[in-house]
């Protein structure tokens, strides 16, 4: 006789380890596809549909940023209890007769960070799986209580069907993701289900990734410059910087379709090293041309600014290229600044000694907090085009112009109006007391030669707000 018992006890471990989350005792990724495959045999036995709900929690990373990781493994181990309960005795892959609570025969999953996979075998129509979806997002809504506050959580979750969506696990998998990623586009909160077209949008994308990392390496890339006007002085004191894609065998890619892209796969960070260098080398070819001395404005990405080393590269940018570390303006927006304050307080402060200035983008459609407005040493506010584009039929719009132009100059910051094309939306916003205005009613983003010559040619038109409505059409080709 051989007593193995702690022989069984480590292998009982080892096994534990290898196949269960450690954090919530759920079963992991190889466990979850090995459950899956095993629920898509039994399915196809006894000719049954199942279906794979993808779920991802909410804003997870800003729990984790602004209540620390404890508090974030505590939200996570608690998801995983309330995803358990939401999944009925039926729902289960497998069951050992003599450990009904084992945990490898569950069939809720966390594949790692904030994401699980909850496979559903009893499902008949694909309201069935509709409702267990909604099931899972009421439990998931009740507030978490934590220590010395309460905290409400919420998920999107993608939903893949079997057979129509798949007949292996990795398909099932990957579509009920890309389901998934449609109801975090939609707003969050919410089920998605797999469709074909979801299967050619990831298809396209990932196309486009494939031919982005290309066009990085042959820097495929242009920037087109809008011109910043001064309202009150009626003249053109800089230009902002705008990037756009132009690949050798076709047209100009616009931005809204690789911008995000390159913010998911980080490559907006080698791109966005080569939008400030171009464009600090394209002010400075143009002051040693003899044109005007004005200001360039270039957005920074989140990726960028949470970047290693941030200020010392923009120092090595301007110190290479011999521009005036006050002729550069960077654009960044209030999500980006908010999500640590007091290190993008020190970033900023940093910036502001090197002489750059700082100017937030798209104000109002984010957090527009007044705290962290007098926190950062700002130069300016930028209005979203969304407020502007309505100033002269919604009193609202109106309203809301007027009381960020007072609040930025009892802060002793600059105004700048963006999307204008109207004349009568120039007249509105100088009459408010906005500082800086640009748009298509002056000039659409024109590309560098072409905005050299409009900065000779047609730059003094902008004195006469009438003379630039012919002007504007001359060159809409653009």
């Amino acid at each position: 006789m051989i007593d193995i018992t702690q022989r069984r006890r480590t292998e009982d471990k080892v096994h534990y380890l290898a196949y269960c989350d450690s954090l919530t005792g759920l079963p992991n990724r190889s466990l979850m596809k090995e459950l899956l495959e095993q629920a898509l045999a039994n399915a196809l036995r006894y000719r049954r549909s199942l279906a794979v709900l993808f779920l991802d929690v909410d804003h997870f990373k800003r729990i984790n940023d602004t209540l620390g990781h404890d508090v974030g493994d505590t939200v996570l181990r608690e998801v995983a209890q309330r995803l358990l309960g939401c999944v009925r005795a039926s729902d289960l892959v497998s069951r050992k007769a003599d450990d009904a609570k084992a945990v490898s025969d569950q069939a809720v999953s966390r594949l790692g960070g904030d994401e699980f996979v909850i496979i559903l075998t009893e499902v008949s129509t694909t309201e069935d799986a509709a409702a267990a979806a909604a099931r899972i997002a009421a439990a998931l809504n009740a507030p978490v209580q934590l220590a010395h506050e309460e905290i409400t959580i919420t998920a999107s979750i993608g939903i893949s069907v079997y057979p129509g969506d798949g007949a292996d696990a990795e398909s099932l998998l990957k579509h009920a993701d890309a389901a998934m990623y449609q109801a975090k586009e939609e707003g969050r909160n919410k089920h998605r289900f797999f469709t074909r077209a979801l299967d050619e949008r990831a298809s396209r994308r990932f196309a486009l990734e494939s031919r982005l990392r290309k066009a990085v390496e042959r820097c495929d890339f242009v920037l087109h410059y809008q011109p910043k006007i001064d309202v009150r002085r009626r003249c053109v004191i800089g230009m902002e910087a705008l990037l756009r894609w132009q690949p050798l065998d076709e047209g100009l890619i616009p931005p809204a379709e690789f911008i995000p892209l390159a913010d998911d796969n980080g490559l907006i960070v080698p791109i966005g090293e080569w939008v400030l260098q171009e464009a600090c080398r394209q002010l400075v070819e143009w002051q040693a041309a003899g044109l005007p001395r004005l200001c360039v404005a270039v957005n920074l990405s989140a990726v960028q600014f949470k970047q290693p080393r941030l200020v010392e590269r923009i120092s090595h940018i301007l110190a290479k290229s011999g521009l005036d570390p006050t002729s550069l303006e960077l654009e960044l927006t209030e999500s980006v600044l908010v999500e640590d304050i007091a290190a993008s307080a020190t970033i900023l402060n940093t910036l502001k000694d090197l002489g750059v200035s700082i100017s937030i983008d798209d104000f109002g459609t984010g957090y527009s907090s007044l705290a962290y407005l007098k926190r950062f040493p700002l130069n300016a506010l930028k209005i979203d085009r969304s407020f502007v584009r309505d100033i002269i039929t919604d009193p609202n719009d109106a309203a809301i112009v007027s009381a960020t132009i007072a609040l930025a100059h009892n802060l002793r910051l600059r105004v700048i109006a963006e999307g204008v094309e109207q004349r009568v939306q120039v007249d509105i916003l100088r009459a408010q007391g906005c500082d800086e205005v640009q748009g298509y009613f002056f000039s659409p983003p024109l590309p560098a030669a072409e905005f050299a010559d409009w900065l000779r040619r047609d730059a003094p038109a902008v004195t006469d707000w009438a003379a630039t409505e012919p002007l504007l059409a001359a060159i809409g080709r653009h």
